[in-house]
């Protein structure tokens, strides 16, 4: 465990952002890599002066993006995983935020690069792709039934880092993941919805990858991702939009 490494206190407000975003500053400054072992969270919540809840659901979401791995047990705990590209998403993602893109600017690359990716999953994801693409729409809807819409969102936009790293090319993966980051921060300030079309939509795009058809499956993304976009900038995502 790497003792030496020590947190800021984090502030009130949006401390598991803080915390996330203290946690991943260390690991590209090199003070924590792969196979270290965060503090305990007792020892956590003491340093960022929060709660141990506010601790544990900050370790949720860093594992939900692969930047630790949680393990239960005597020996177990919060362990930084093996570096992989979300170091050189956040990166780009960082810098992207620095030049004020807007959500327009997002959604116009994303109908770009979505086609890219789908046509290339189809072509080479493996079954063990599949299954990882299933059990995130699965966890998806477990979290909505519990209600649970902030590690819900995270959830739906990991969807697009699982797609590209199904393609097998890191650039693909590292350029989705710098617009995912981007996409979360926005998601989570516009707040909880009253109708999941996300899931509606995620699993009629998962049917049409499961039968290796990328125009289906690309005039899927396609038209849900400019519906939710339209939805965003009207501000009516909050409301009762239906679809069957």
């Amino acid at each position: 465990m790497a003792d030496e490494v020590q947190f800021q206190p984090a502030r009130p407000r949006r401390a598991i952002d803080e915390i996330i975003s203290q946690i991943r500053a260390s690991i590209q400054r090199g003070d924590l890599g792969p196979g270290d072992r965060l503090p305990a969270e007792r020892a956590l919540a003491e340093q960022f002066a929060v709660s141990r809840n506010t601790v544990r659901e900050a370790l949720r979401m860093l594992e939900i993006s692969g930047l630790i791995i949680l393990k239960k047990g005597a020996t177990g705990g919060a362990f930084i995983t093996k570096l992989d590209h979300s170091v050189a998403a956040r990166s780009l993602s960082d810098a992207l935020q620095a030049t004020n893109v807007s959500l327009s600017d997002v959604t116009e690359v994303r109908l770009w690069l979505e086609p890219i990716v789908i046509n290339a999953a189809c072509e080479r994801m493996t079954a063990e792709h599949l299954q990882a693409l299933q059990d995130n729409v699965d966890q998806a809807s477990k979290l909505s039934a519990e209600g649970d819409w902030e590690r819900k969102a995270v959830v739906h936009v990991e969807f697009h880092n699982l797609l590209a790293d199904a393609t097998g090319n890191p650039v693909l993966a590292i350029l989705m993941r710098s617009l995912s980051d981007l996409l979360r921060e926005f998601v989570l300030a516009v707040g909880p919805t009253t109708d999941d079309i996300i899931l509606r939509s995620r699993r009629r795009l998962l049917g049409h990858l499961r039968k290796r058809d990328a125009e289906k499956a690309v005039q899927e993304a396609q038209r849900h991702l400019k519906r939710v976009h339209k939805m965003w900038l009207t501000g009516s995502y909050k409301g009762a939009y239906t679809e069957s």
